[in-house]
């Protein structure tokens, strides 16, 4: 066990050199990461659709890629917004690292780009433990998920500089308590700034645009209690972030399979060339 988990922080502490040098590069070129990250049916392609179309309607150069375990349906979608867009394929890995964003972004990532939204794979557990050298970490919750998310996943929600809450104009219905998720997010993450949209009703629309802007031109971003006590957290047990979460032993998935040395197999998996990109690489690369 000793073995797995001195191998997981070794992952950990790899990405991290990773992310600080393409944080570096990036911001040198004038080029800000936004990385999304959220449960599966949160709503986000079809939220992050409607701010990459606002975006090149205002015309600011933005672009995205996206990450899934198979097919290229999101790429499509963001593609309709007409910015560039890029899907790549983790074949079965739950998560983006440093090192694979950088080699995905060479050679392909536009030289005036401003933004770049980072769609990460559907998923609140192995995600949120991966800097992937972003300005901005947003976590989406969509209101059908309950108020208690942030207390299931504390990592993910005790990191990210803004969360957003999706598909509002269904509240209602599903009798959506917003000052219980609130109170919730709180309690995980003090201070952070919490946004209602609806993708289908136009609520907040601008918002994550505007607030990624705000941040690539140095507005100062929240700055997470958790990032203040250790880079690597792990979920705790009680729904509170530890203060000491060096020790990665493995992370529950949202399907409720725990992987022992999962970010150590992930490293095999990429060394072994898993995680690739489509066939068709570039899904849209041109602005009108």
């Amino acid at each position: 066990m000793c073995r797995v988990v001195d191998l997981q922080q070794a992952v950990l502490a790899k990405n991290d050199a990773c992310a600080h040098t393409l944080r570096e590069d990036l911001a040198a070129r004038g080029t800000a990461v936004v990385n999304l990250l959220s449960s599966p049916g949160s709503g986000k392609t079809a939220l992050l659709e409607r701010e990459l179309t606002l975006a090149h309607s205002r015309g600011i150069p933005v672009a995205a890629l996206t990450a899934d375990l198979a097919t290229e349906n999101d790429a499509v979608r963001l593609a309709r917004s007409g910015v560039p867009v890029k899907q790549v394929l983790t074949d079965g890995l739950c998560h983006l690292e440093a090192e694979m964003l950088g080699g995905h972004l060479h050679g392909w990532l536009p030289a005036d780009t401003r933004l770049l939204f980072i769609e990460n794979v559907g998923n609140l557990v192995c995600p949120a433990s991966y800097d992937l050298g972003e300005t901005l970490r947003i976590v989406l919750a969509s209101v059908t998920e309950g108020e208690d998310k942030p207390l299931k996943y504390p990592t993910a929600f005790g990191l990210a500089h803004l969360v957003v809450v999706t598909k509002t104009d269904i509240a209602e219905a599903v009798s959506f308590d917003e000052k219980e998720f609130r109170a919730n997010v709180e309690r995980i993450n003090p201070g952070v700034e919490v946004v209602l949209t609806s993708a289908r009703g136009g609520e907040g629309d601008g918002l994550l645009l505007d607030r990624a802007l705000a941040a690539r031109d140095g507005a100062p971003v929240h700055i997470p209690v958790m990032t203040r006590k250790s880079h690597h957290v792990h979920d705790a047990e009680d729904g509170q972030p530890h203060d000491e979460g060096h020790t990665h032993e493995g992370h529950a998935h949202d399907d409720g399979h725990t992987h022992h040395g999962e970010h150590t197999h992930a490293a095999r998996a990429q060394n072994r060339g898993h995680a690739h990109t489509s066939d068709s690489d570039t899904v849209a690369s041109s602005r009108s």
